[in-house]
């Protein structure tokens, strides 16, 4: 079976030294935990006391999982964080301590809500910066916030904003310096104060350490950093975090030489795609390997061969094939045979699909 391999020891690093860099910058910060994809060992694993503790709370966009959540720690602070659905109020006032909005029609249905559990629930509301994603438009946030402030068991707590995630608009210095004078005025205009201006994510993390963000840019929803060591501005790895937490590792289920072009017509495959191939490569043969996984389980896309002479030929819903050209090593000898495990680095999608997988194992390493 193939498995997943998860390095708690390593990640659980990474999120104390997030903890220990976003403190020394009076950041407070969510850890986002889409990518346990609800695995309740994995948050056993990671959500430990000496990692908790300088977090400000755990954040996810399924219920199911922050629920998961609640029952590991009753005390854990949650955050949800995409604005709900009205037919969820009950379970997002239960369950998550703060929820992002942008709606004023969910919001007073979380009204509702919290005042049946006798709870006053807390919101950040997201601001409409150029990712068209969600967002309330900036020309309707004053009067947004004036509603808002009326409702008797709802606390606003802050303005966020969400870049990077959909259409790829950068976080810029003048994106967050505005994101902080729309909060100024709007506790000026109301008398009101927002303790948090959530600007962050892992793809703003650079602009912490080169120096161009506005200082008070004062709350982070970080996922992929703490768990992947990377930041998706640039792909590169930050600070000293480890960036090796995750390896996929698939059996090898079949080793043949066959020909590289396919013997027939060739048409769309059953999943609806074909490949193309070329003249040259007509009546020529190479090594090629089928693992166990496929579609069902992960996209070979989000995947990259730790063997860099290894190269993905195709998937289907349940089997993918590779190539293994002349699969010698130095002395001649087979560098792979049927039963050895192929090694692959999943990408953060990747990783929350194989953790959905029934047909995957997860293995933790420390």
């Amino acid at each position: 079976m193939a498995e997943l391999r998860i390095n708690i020891t390593e990640i659980k690093n990474n999120i104390i030294k997030l903890n220990n860099y976003l403190e020394k910058h009076n950041i407070e910060w969510s850890l986002i935990t889409k990518v346990f994809s609800g695995d309740k060992e994995f948050m056993k694993q990671i959500l430990t006391p000496d990692v908790i503790k300088g977090i400000q709370s755990v954040g996810d966009s399924r219920l199911s999982n922050l629920k998961r959540l609640k029952e590991l720690n009753k005390d854990l602070r949650t955050i949800y964080i995409k604005p709900p659905a009205q037919a969820y109020v009950d379970d997002v006032v239960k369950y998550a301590d703060i929820s992002l909005n942008s709606s004023f029609r969910t919001i007073q249905a979380l009204d509702k809500a919290a005042k049946k559990q006798n709870k006053i629930h807390k919101v950040i509301i997201m601001v409409e910066q150029g990712e068209l994603r969600e967002g309330v438009n900036r020309d309707d946030l004053f009067e947004f916030y004036k509603k808002v402030f009326k409702l008797s068991n709802i606390k606003a707590v802050g303005l966020g904003s969400n870049l990077g995630c959909m259409y790829g608009v950068e976080p810029t210095y003048d994106k967050l310096l505005q994101l902080h004078l729309y909060k100024e005025l709007i506790e000026a205009k109301h008398g009101s104060k927002l303790p948090y201006t959530s600007g962050g994510s892992s793809i703003t993390l650079p602009l912490v350490e080169n120096g161009t963000i506005p200082s008070d840019i004062n709350h982070f929803r970080i996922g992929e950093a703490a768990f992947f060591g990377t930041s998706p501005y640039d792909n590169e790895q930050f600070l000293d975090l480890c960036t090796d937490t995750f390896n996929f590792y698939a059996q090898i289920i079949e080793l043949h030489e066959k020909d590289i072009v396919p013997d027939g017509i060739i048409n769309d495959a059953s999943i609806g795609h074909s490949a193309d191939f070329e003249d040259a490569d007509l009546g020529k043969t190479t090594y090629k390997a089928i693992l166990d996984f496929g579609l069902l389980d992960v996209d070979q896309e989000g995947l990259e061969m730790k063997d860099t002479e290894i190269n993905f030929v195709g998937i289907t819903s349940d089997m993918t094939v590779i190539d293994l050209g002349d699969n010698e090593d130095e002395n001649g000898k087979p560098r792979y045979k049927v039963g050895d495990m192929i090694c692959m680095k999943p990408s953060y999608l990747a990783v929350a699909r194989l953790l959905n997988s029934r047909f995957i194992e997860k293995k933790f390493s420390y």
